[in-house]
């Protein structure tokens, strides 16, 4: 172990003379203390390191820090609670921030994984919340791997954010988003619309920030009219991007500029490929999933959505049981986007 620490401090110290930076300076990689159990909310047991970030321009001792993401995520005993440095107060309750130290939202929540080049899959389950019974039933019954995605519209919205981070889910907010019609078709409360002023536009998407905590991002509701904007998507992208979230797009939209704005906010993103209950019938349901699969053979990974339906519950529930057999690795949102801000 010791020699491979040194390996890569070389490495990255011969990596930094090559890019021209000054020399010496002195590198630290920080990396998880020790390994928990694979089940835990912290990362999975495996190499100490997968991946190292740089964090921030060298301090006064010239030191250049190096930080593995995944260390970065919260204990098993406190993944419920919100990270009071990633919180600041507003009228519409606590909303995400980076710290002072850059840490983000979208690494201190997200769910770990193995970090092997197996075919990956993300399951996303939306609509949280607006059920009381659906809602305990999804966060009960589904795998903890499938992240979970609550409406800001819902009720207890807090005791159920926490129960699912208890259980081991990653969580998105979804923001409701103008869709063309509108307001013939509503999203409903708060909805970010491409003709609001800025200072509405922010009151807006504060409102749904603010309804919950412990989220690595947002996805949109709806909002194909306004993801067709770049006025209004740069505005949106530019409060992610200070605010350390990532952007799911659901995929529904071809004329979505989200992913070409979120990498100029530094937003991590990754959009669908797979919505698995547009026919609401398990064996139709079923039959998404093994699209989605095929599509991750294929690419490498491959991202699913569907709503928090009962049938879509239980088959998402057996049909992840039965992937595993098959070697595939269901894991969070924040392990398929690609995030400007890593290296």
């Amino acid at each position: 172990m010791a020699i491979g620490c040194a390996l890569l401090g070389l490495s990255v110290a011969s990596a930094l003379h090559d890019d021209g930076l000054r020399s010496p300076q002195p590198v630290v990689v920080t990396t998880p203390v020790e390994e928990p159990p694979p089940d835990s909310a912290t990362r999975p047991a495996g190499p100490s390191v997968t991946r190292v970030e740089r964090s921030g321009e060298p301090d006064e001792s010239g030191t250049v820090t190096f930080r593995d993401p995944a260390s970065l995520s919260q204990s098993a005993l406190t993944a419920h609670l919100p990270d009071p440095e990633l919180t600041e107060p507003s009228d519409h309750g606590a909303l995400p921030r980076r710290d002072a130290d850059g840490r983000r939202p979208f690494d201190v929540y997200a769910r770990p994984w193995s970090g092997t080049r197996g075919a990956r899959i993300t399951i996303v389950v939306g609509g949280l919340g607006l059920s009381q019974t659906g809602t305990q039933r999804a966060i009960e019954v589904l795998p903890a791997e499938v992240t979970l995605a609550f409406a800001p519209a819902g009720n207890s919205l807090d005791r159920w954010m926490q129960n699912a981070r208890r259980k081991g889910h990653e969580l998105l907010m979804q923001v409701p988003m103008e869709p063309f019609d509108y307001p013939n078709v509503d999203p409903g409360r708060g909805t970010l619309t491409v003709g609001a002023d800025p200072a509405a536009f922010r009151d807006d998407l504060h409102w749904s920030l603010g309804r919950i905590t412990n989220y690595t991002g947002i996805m949109n509701y709806m909002g194909a009219r306004l993801m067709a904007d770049q006025g209004a998507v740069r505005e949106l992208m530019a409060e992610l991007g200070q605010r350390g979230l990532g952007y799911l797009d659901d995929g529904s939209s071809a004329r979505s500029l989200a992913g070409d704005e979120a990498q100029t906010s530094g937003v991590p993103f990754a959009a669908a490929d797979v919505t698995i209950d547009t026919v609401r019938e398990r064996g139709a349901i079923l039959e998404k999933l093994d699209e989605a699969e095929r599509v991750a053979r294929a690419t490498g990974s491959a991202i699913a959505i569907g709503a928090a339906f009962d049938v879509t519950v239980d088959a998402v529930t057996a049909w992840v049981g039965e992937a595993r057999l098959r070697g595939i690795e269901i894991v969070g949102y924040s392990a398929l986007a690609t995030d400007p801000e890593r290296r």
